[in-house]
């Protein structure tokens, strides 16, 4: 089999196979048509002929007994080969005449008149169609009809059917061939437009017939899919470049400070040295987990262990974190106790980085709440800060978005806390938004099921 230019052997084998079994079964669908009409077809005109030859043998039968009774068997014709007449006595069952295509042969009606319907004069010549008719003496009239003109039609009938159920099936099959073959075309031209896609040109779309058939609705399908891998593939990207640049801060910031202490002994002291390793330390620590999780999330292999949470109880903890740590004045008063089925140390960590947030962007105050409305359960916390414009609060939840460009990368934190809650409460059947603040800040609203 010669393979198409830019075709694989298997794919070219594959688009055949589909063609030639749409094919098959089209022309097999026919051929058995055509054949069942056929056959019925000649069958009925059998039977139709046939019965005119056998009401044409009644009809000479009663001719030719009423001629009998009227002048006698002498005023009988002399009939051709294909038609007969025979006269039977009707008390000893023998032949009394024939006419010249009968003669020499036996009685072909019983003494009641009874007829075999269809017989054989002489080896090798067509059947007759007999009928009898009783005179009104003691003579069966018999009379027949040769089916030779009736067999020659049949044949030649029988002959262009045998012609024309094969030709059609085959007009079937090739009109089949081509008419799947220019419809898979586009198909084929799709296949290897998206096969020619690489990683490096996912911009590229295929040709969209602009209809709003299968094909058209096909082309948009893979434009989309295009579209999506394209999305991914830079979000991939700007999620390594800014991972990497993350992680990169942190360890120069300690190699900076393991160079000095090298060089400069009497510059930093072990306990200095040892606070910074510690602290970018910690910080790689959570960029490396908060990737982990973001990763497993992407993947849809956030492992839950669910149970029952008390929302109440993760608030006030942090909340007295908050007041431990200073700096912020902190309100539980709208805490009320609400309690869902989740994982206690993924919505700690939501609550975790909400608090977080919430103070690192807070002038002086944050407020907890939580409530119940509905089959749902909502949790907020409030900051009286500068708030986020409407048209960046969706983006805020984007990984490594910082709204602050300006504020240090300490003070700023990495830019994951917001997308790891997304992602968690995503993976609970919840979600999250942000509001204005009655405080004058931002709300950050999170909702969970029940």
């Amino acid at each position: 089999m010669t393979e198409l230019p830019g075709i694989p052997r298997g794919a070219a084998r594959r688009r055949a196979g589909i063609r030639m079994r749409i094919t098959a079964a089209a022309a097999s669908v026919v051929a058995v048509a055509l054949l069942v009409g056929a056959v019925a077809f000649w069958l009925t005109l059998r039977t139709a002929l046939y019965g005119e030859l056998a009401s044409s043998a009644e009809q000479d039968a009663a001719a030719f007994a009423e001629q009998v009774d009227q002048s006698g068997r002498e005023a009988l014709p002399d009939l051709d080969d294909d038609r007969f007449w025979q006269l039977i006595d009707r008390d000893s069952g023998s032949v009394i005449a024939a006419s010249e295509a009968a003669e020499g042969v036996d009685a072909l009606a019983d003494r009641e008149g009874g007829t075999q319907g269809l017989v054989v004069l002489e080896d090798g010549d067509p059947p007759f169609v007999t009928a009898a008719e009783r005179e009104g003496g003691d003579v069966i009239v018999v009379a027949g009809r040769s089916t030779e003109s009736a067999d020659d039609t049949l044949a030649t009938v029988g002959l262009l059917l045998a012609v024309a159920v094969p030709l059609i099936a085959a007009i079937v099959a090739g009109t089949t061939w081509l008419a799947v073959g220019r419809a898979l075309a586009p198909v084929e031209r799709m296949r290897r437009e998206v096969e020619a896609v690489t990683s490096t040109d996912l911009h590229r779309r295929v040709e969209d017939p602009g209809t709003s058939d299968e094909l058209g609705r096909l082309a948009r399908t893979m434009n989309g899919m295009l579209a999506r891998l394209e999305d991914a593939q830079a979000a991939q990207r700007r999620f390594i470049s800014d991972a990497s640049h993350e992680l990169r801060s942190p360890l120069a910031t300690v190699r900076q400070y393991a160079e000095v202490a090298h060089a400069h002994p009497d510059r930093v002291d072990a306990v200095e040295l040892s606070e910074v390793v510690l602290d970018e330390g910690a910080r790689l620590e959570r960029l490396v987990q908060g990737m982990l999780v973001l990763t497993r999330a992407d993947e849809g292999a956030l492992a839950l262990t669910v149970a029952d949470v008390d929302l109440d109880d993760l608030l006030f903890a942090e909340a007295r974190r908050l007041r431990e740590l200073g700096g912020v004045d902190v309100e539980v008063s709208a805490i009320v106790p609400v309690r869902v089925r989740g994982d206690a140390s993924l919505l700690r960590q939501v609550v975790r980085n909400l608090a977080d947030n919430a103070a690192r962007h807070a002038r002086g105050r944050v407020a907890f709440a939580s409530w119940q409305d509905g089959a749902s359960a909502f949790f907020a916390l409030d900051d009286d800060g500068a708030g986020i414009a409407p048209e960046s609060r969706d983006r805020v939840f984007e990984r490594f978005v910082r709204l602050d460009e300006a504020r240090t990368r300490d003070a700023g934190g990495s830019g994951l806390g917001l997308a790891i809650v997304r992602e968690i409460l995503r993976g609970h059947g919840g979600a999250v938004r942000v509001v204005e603040s009655p405080l004058g800040g931002a709300r950050f609203e999170a909702r969970l099921p029940l």
